[in-house]
């Protein structure tokens, strides 16, 4: 008898999760699905300081960013966060307990993309300067920005997932949806996102990567798709449309909260991907 093996793959989903204490848009996140962190953002025409933590069922209310800002860039984990950019050119990493400033951006911008694991290591791309959208490119080494090589396209708005050595963005405004790889010196053009949008936001790694929600003008977008390495595969829709929020997590894990849809609100889903399972046939 010959073994015929058979893979079924079950689709991810969207669950709703525990609000946020504060509605809001244009945030900074990180962390993990069970371990969260989100700072800043706005709620109106202000910005806000405001930072939670998330243990995968509810926020709690945290020390506030010492500079209060909106649309910013930021990446880590729940006790080892970075927060940069926005209406400023400050950053900030978080310890656990409380954010601490430290050395500004050499390019103040806002609108910009943050990929770190922990608040030693960061990547700073695109952003939004006036007149214009920037290419700009700055890694930090936990004490100093250095600028290196710049993005292919210039954007502001755009998603990110990754690490420092090998990082990805996507989409991003003029609106596309334009996907480079990082490879620790340069950017690589690679393969466009199926939905080409704005103020979307994105968890994982370069190469198995959730890009998800983000702006369709003249609406939000509930869109996710998923990065294998090589290409985006269209997958199921956010529960609830909307652009300029957070992510954090994994491709398989990852974590939706807060954004404009089209006012600032709390709302923070789960995303789960089931593995897949294997089935043996016997065969004549």
């Amino acid at each position: 008898n010959t073994l015929k093996f058979q893979y079924e793959i079950t689709a991810g989903a969207w669950s709703t999760g525990g609000n946020l204490n504060t509605a809001r848009g244009l945030l900074g996140g990180a962390g993990t699905q069970t371990a969260a962190l989100g700072f800043g953002g706005s709620t109106g025409p202000a910005p806000t300081g405001a930072t939670e933590s998330y243990n995968g069922s509810t926020w709690t209310e945290v020390n506030d960013l010492n500079s209060a800002r909106r649309s910013l860039g930021g990446d880590g984990t729940q006790t080892s966060a970075i927060g940069f950019g926005g209406l400023t050119g400050s950053t900030e990493t978080w310890n656990g307990t409380s954010w601490t400033e430290v050395a500004d951006l050499n390019t103040s911008r806002r609108d910009i993309a943050g990929i770190a694991v922990e608040n030693t290591a960061a990547l700073a791309a695109g952003g939004s300067l006036d007149p214009g959208d920037q290419a700009v490119t700055e890694s930090w080494n936990g004490s100093t920005w250095t600028e290196v090589n710049d993005l292919n396209t210039a954007r502001k708005d755009l998603g990110s997932s990754g690490t420092v050595p090998a990082g990805l963005v996507f989409g991003g405004a003029p609106t596309t949806g334009a996907t480079e790889s990082w490879n620790g010196s340069s950017w690589t053009e690679v393969n466009n996102l199926n939905t080409a949008r704005s103020t979307l936001a994105g968890a994982g790694t370069s190469t198995l990567a959730l890009a998800f929600g983000g702006n369709l003008a003249p609406g939000d977008a509930a869109n996710t798709e998923e990065w294998n390495g090589v290409s985006w595969v269209e997958t199921t829709d956010l529960n609830t449309a909307r652009g300029y929020l957070a992510g954090a997590g994994s491709d398989s894990s990852a974590l939706a909260f807060g954004g404009l849809a089209p006012s600032a609100t709390t709302a923070t889903e789960e995303w789960t991907k089931p593995s897949f399972t294997t089935k043996t046939v016997s065969t004549d």
